[in-house]
């Protein structure tokens, strides 16, 4: 009972401890909220035109900015489907089997059937110990959330959950809006944060009667920080953005642009590289409409991701008496599907040119009912 009452009290400590960031942000943001809104537009800002347009504004971004924040953090990230997962004889089977490539011959023969085609750096199976299950391609284990994670990018502390396929178009388009709402506030804190610095060549009574020219002594500090707060957090988060836009377009998670996806020809940086703009659609979707909000749109399953290999990989026959279409490759050459076929977007992401719509048809609104990541967990569950 002692050991077992231990580790639910070290749990419980562990699971106040990663929320602290985000009531970090969570407690900065309100105070912002309060900084701008009150203090600066409610209470500062003497023009009522100028004030309703900044204040309209600025609660569409901040609308933008706290929904997507929300959906990073509360967006399960997916794991891998129960195909992926040993069977209780394949767990008895590999345990009697001395390590080595007695148990890497028992591996190929599960994943034979599966649509893989990343390896380890030495050429092996990848397989999760801690989950018991063979890892789709750009699958990892997070050691925090003790899971293995469907294209794990990384795990962030500031929104306490693990970036991955199921939210990763929810974190970008929270580092754009949270980059926008810094910017903002920036830009329109701008003239009050100058006249309450602009005071050179003045006496220290004259600077204390220069600065009466704003309401208080309160909104003087609050219009103060809230511009150095902005400013500092523009920097990092313009950073951080473009970054993961970079990313975006090369079709990389964090992980695979700090180490290169291993495939059977070798370590290749750009093996799921499909072009900027179908690299793009995989995040975000083939609806235009659905880009700027946090609502799942993003292509495929999160197990199996079309490729630009050039090299078939022989492990991955195709099913018998079917000959499914070539894809496209990056030197023209082409290679066939895995005996598991991909999902009817990715295929599309494959073979057909980008279809930018508006208006989506019956089958696009099938398609994101079934492809909702909360739908998914429950259903592996």
């Amino acid at each position: 009972m002692a050991p077992s009452g231990s580790r639910s009290i070290k749990r419980s400590c562990q699971t106040v401890l990663y929320w602290i960031p985000v009531i970090f942000i969570t407690l900065i943001v309100a105070w912002s909220y309060y900084a701008y809104v009150v203090q600066l537009c409610i209470e500062s800002i003497d023009n009522i035109g100028q004030k309703i347009v900044y204040l309209l504004a600025y609660h569409v971004v901040f609308i933008l900015f706290t929904w997507a924040y929300w959906q990073t953090i509360f967006t399960k990230p997916m794991n891998p489907l129960k195909e992926f997962h040993l069977s209780y004889s394949d767990k008895e089977l590999l345990e009697r089997e001395d390590r080595g490539e007695s148990q890497q011959e028992i591996l190929r023969r599960i994943a034979k059937d599966l649509p893989i085609y990343t390896r380890t750096m030495s050429g092996a199976i990848r397989f999760c110990d801690r989950c018991q299950l063979v890892k789709p391609d750009r699958c990892h284990h997070c050691s925090v959330c003790d899971k293995c994670i469907l294209k794990m990018d990384h795990h962030c502390p500031w929104v306490n959950n693990c970036v991955g396929f199921s939210n990763y178009k929810f974190f970008m388009l929270f580092l754009a809006y949270s980059l926008l709402y810094c910017i903002f506030i920036t830009a329109t804190d701008l003239q009050y944060f100058i006249k309450f610095w602009t005071a050179e060549g003045r006496t220290h009574d004259r600077l204390l009667e220069y600065l009466n020219g704003l309401p208080d002594t309160q909104a003087k500090f609050h219009i103060m920080f809230l511009f150095f707060a902005a400013s500092m957090f523009s920097v990092s988060l313009a950073s951080l953005f473009v970054y993961h836009c970079w990313l975006v377009c090369k079709n990389r998670s964090t992980l695979e642009a700090v180490r290169a996806p291993a495939f059977r020809h070798g370590a290749d940086k750009n093996g799921f590289s499909l072009g900027l703009s179908k690299n793009f659609r995989q995040v975000f979707g083939d609806e235009m409409r659905y880009w700027p909000f946090p609502v799942y749109s993003s292509l495929g399953d999160g197990c199996s991701f079309p490729t630009c290999l050039v090299n078939q990989d022989p492990e991955q026959p195709t099913s018998p008496g079917h000959n499914p279409p070539p894809n496209k490759t990056v030197v023209g050459e082409s290679h066939q599907f895995p005996a598991k076929p991909l999902r009817e977007s990715q295929s599309r992401l494959l073979n057909s040119a980008p279809s930018w719509t508006e208006n989506g048809g019956a089958e696009d609104k099938e398609r994101r009912g079934t492809s909702n990541p909360a739908m998914a967990i429950e259903n592996e569950t």
